[in-house]
């Protein structure tokens, strides 16, 4: 695995107009959640502004979508656009492994 130091200069990976759909798990509305959300939608207004989309989908009310996507962990990111699919598990505060993470930045 590579390592990416604070130091080191890394420019994100071009998008060339691919439309992200990206989906959040989430189980209530717990602080973890809340935060996962808004590091999500900020990482995305920076990098990938006006080409995403990002669903919510809360386990308590939807628990039968989190068999389709295999979670085992909350809150997990799912990018299911562009292919291929991709997890990331936490609250998504390490801006620079969810750009990893996301094929944003190069491995």
């Amino acid at each position: 695995m590579t390592q990416i130091s604070a130091s080191e200069s890394v420019q994100p990976a071009p998008t060339s107009g691919e439309f992200w759909k990206l989906r959040l798990y989430v189980v209530g509305r717990t602080p973890r959640a809340v935060e996962a959300f808004a590091n999500l939608k900020r990482i995305c207004e920076t990098h990938i502004p006006d080409c995403y989309d990002i669903e919510v989908v809360d386990l308590l009310e939807n628990p039968r979508l989190a068999a389709e996507d295999q979670i085992l962990a909350v809150p997990t990111l799912v990018r299911k656009l562009p292919e291929p699919l991709k997890k990331i598990i936490g609250d998504l505060s390490n801006e620079e492994r969810v750009l990893v993470g996301l094929d944003l930045l190069p491995h």
